[in-house]
């Protein structure tokens, strides 16, 4: 009895230390998947810290690249977001960082989507015809990038490393991640416009002296609209022409005009308005509204405009 209660306590022992083995091993195997994780993580952020130091190194300073250098530079970073993009998407999240891989999926997917449309703008705010509105997409795209790396700093790297803490890991803790940077105001069209200017060749950018729009007359179907509500015969349909005055001291090209009515936008744009002078541009309104309306009129800002109040006006509008 002696001899089998010690082989029984044996093998008891001997059970037991299996089992804390076997858990050690898959504790373990649970803390290397969760330390490769990270590790997988802060690589392509560190990676996408270079591509942002690379971007917009460039368009704070384009030295001396051309037009066609700039571009195939952009599109390179472009190409490399879109990189890091695929490679997050193809993360495998284990044990508790499924919300965070979420998160993470969609920071890139902001990002790759913000440096698509930046890159496909830039050819065309480079240029002449179009550039403004080119200018204000990329301006646009920018708080695109903002609102990733806010999500990044919410609740990617928290809880990253929240979940590396709860299991005891320590010295894998993900990096900060901001693609834009801080203290230059990207977020504004003229910022983006003074720098584009400066890449050799362009013609998008901001000239020198002084850059302003104001809205003209504004009318439909020749009854000119002012403060008081218009009323206006629609039974032929309904066409608004604004007039945009240039005052600045520059040629401003590719000026974009808006027209909403009833949640409705309508676009309409103005090749060329030379300094002093004035250019106006016909948009039909379809479908033809009925009864009383309001319309909204604005005109884009140009590069190096400082003052945009006398750029929209709202109209009241009966179509009888």
């Amino acid at each position: 009895m002696l001899r089998r209660g010690l082989a029984l306590g044996g093998g008891l022992i001997v059970l037991i230390l299996i089992v804390l083995g076997v858990k050690g091993c898959l504790d373990a195997r649970a803390n290397r998947e969760l330390s490769d994780y990270a590790g997988n993580v802060t690589q392509i952020v560190e990676e996408t810290d270079q591509t942002s130091k690379a971007f917009f190194g460039k368009l704070a300073d384009p030295g001396s690249l051309s037009v066609t250098e700039f571009v195939a530079e952009v599109n390179a970073d472009r190409s490399a977001m879109d990189n890091y993009a695929s490679r997050v998407d193809g993360l495998s999240a284990p044990g508790d960082m499924g919300r965070a891989q979420n998160a993470l999926e969609l920071t890139y997917e902001l990002r790759s989507s913000a440096m698509t449309a930046i890159a496909d703008s830039m050819s065309t705010a480079l240029g002449d015809a179009g550039a403004a509105k080119a200018t204000a997409t990329i301006a646009r795209q920018m708080r695109r990038l903002l609102a990733a790396d806010e999500l990044y700093a919410a609740i990617v790297r928290p809880e990253i490393n929240g979940v590396l803490a709860d299991n005891g890991i320590e010295g894998d803790d993900v990096p900060e991640s901001v693609f834009l940077p801080e203290g230059v105001e990207w977020l504004e069209e003229s910022s983006v416009a003074e720098a584009l200017g400066a890449v050799s060749g362009s013609s998008g950018g901001s000239t020198s002296g002084v850059h302003g729009l104001g809205l003209g007359g504004v009318s439909v179907n020749g009854t000119e609209l002012g403060e008081e509500a218009a009323g206006v015969a629609a039974e032929e349909g309904a066409e608004v022409e604004v007039t945009v005055e240039n005052q600045g001291e520059s040629t401003e090209n590719g000026i974009g005009v808006t027209v909403s009515v009833g949640g409705t936008e309508l676009q309409g744009d103005i090749e060329s308005i030379g300094a002093g002078e004035t250019g106006s541009v016909s948009i039909p309104l379809t479908p033809t509204p009925s009864g009383e309306v309001t319309l909204e009129v604005k005109v884009d800002t140009v590069p190096g405009e400082q003052v945009s109040e006398n750029n929209e006006a709202s109209y009241t509008v009966v179509f009888e």
